[in-house]
């Protein structure tokens, strides 16, 4: 691995809980790393680990063969070769975006630097904006140069502390797709930290959720989402509820009576149930996993709607009180407080047991 993480631990003075607790991962050379998560979950201040504005407590961060940060040494930021992007950009106001690329090349040759820094303007596709400042451009854009200012250096690292976090939400999903094939085509490491999901979805090859400090999966976004390692990664990442239900083997597969009716041939490859739970368990019901049909004898109340253009996310109620989340298309325009019928069709069921954290499928 490029760059290694292994055991981190991280502690702020009055805080009795760790920052970060026994953290570990690692990014191979061109890979791109995210770090999701709620507030307070410990990833920002992974990050400021991992560039050397913070000391850590155990553990250690190593870049290919160099270590950057033990128990016992700690090699100071600005020795590290390490790009950041913050999230208000930090581009001087008084230095117009050439000047701004160039800060960091002052011990370059000057045809060196002029050279690096339009090398620069044209990987992120600001050729004619070289003499512009700050002011005068739009959020976008000054996305795009605090990036380029933080590339020209040539980093080994590059680190991305919620870099869309300024901007409206149609444009952070469209940089995100073009901020990955920038950093794709200089062929460079990075690791971001966000709290959007599709935004994580969007840039990493691999995405880390974390919470309380622990790092609870490390995976593409396809596992996470259809193998969740723990019950919160389940939870945390897309739209769905767990409900309660009974699990029933039959040979090498399991059969499901779910609050939605019965689930067949779960999976071949389950472990076995946990013992004394007389196969209760929870199983997770995503928005995809629902289906709306007029003529399904299951029938849930509407109490809650969100219209997200191409389908609306629904909230509905069942007669016995359980909610369930439905995707459905937008113009199956329902009002609040109707009942509507619905079916369970789900390609890949996740289970809990009901008594434990543990994951079944």
């Amino acid at each position: 691995m490029f760059l290694q993480v292994s055991d981190l631990e991280m502690h702020y003075p009055g805080r009795a809980q760790p920052a970060v607790d026994r953290v570990s991962f690692g990014l191979a050379m061109g890979q791109m790393g995210v770090l999701i998560g709620p507030s307070g979950c410990g990833k920002t201040s992974l990050l400021r680990a991992v560039a050397g504005l913070e000391r850590i407590r155990a553990g250690n961060i190593r870049m290919g063969e160099q270590l950057f940060s033990s128990e016992s040494s700690h090699v100071p930021a600005e020795q590290r070769r390490i790009g950041m992007v913050f999230q208000d950009y930090a581009l001087f106001p008084h230095l117009n975006v050439a000047q701004n690329l160039a800060f960091g090349l002052a011990d370059w040759p000057a045809a060196k630097r002029q050279a690096r820094v339009s090398d620069m303007l044209t990987l992120v596709g600001l050729d004619a904006m070289g003499k512009r400042y700050a002011h005068e451009l739009s959020g976008g854009q000054q996305q795009r140069v605090a990036l380029a200012r933080a590339l020209a250096p040539e980093p080994h690292l590059l680190l991305l502390d919620e870099p869309f976090s300024n901007l409206d939400v149609d444009l952070r999903e469209r940089l995100a797709h073009e901020l990955r094939d920038i950093l794709k085509k200089a062929q460079i490491t990075a690791l971001f930290v966000t709290h959007d999901q599709m935004e994580a979805f969007a840039l990493g090859d691999v995405i880390g959720v974390m919470h309380q400090g622990r790092l609870h999966q490390w995976d593409d976004a396809y596992q996470l989402y259809h193998r969740p390692s723990t019950r919160f990664v389940a939870e945390f990442i897309g739209h769905g509820v767990f409900a309660p239900a009974q699990a029933q083997r039959e040979g090498a597969t399991m059969v499901l009576h779910t609050p939605l009716g019965l689930l067949h041939d779960v999976a071949d490859d389950l472990p076995p149930l946990p013992t004394g739970n007389a196969g209760e368990c929870d199983v997770l019901l995503r928005a995809d996993d629902i289906v709306h049909d007029d003529e399904a004898e299951v029938k849930a109340e509407i109490i809650r709607k969100t219209f997200r253009g191409s389908e609306f996310l629904y909230t509905l109620r069942l007669a016995s009180g359980q909610t369930v989340m439905a995707h459905v298309p937008s113009h199956h325009d329902h009002h609040l407080g109707e009942w509507i019928g619905i079916r369970l069709q789900a390609d890949h069921v996740v289970i809990f047991g009901s008594d434990s954290r543990q994951l079944l499928s």
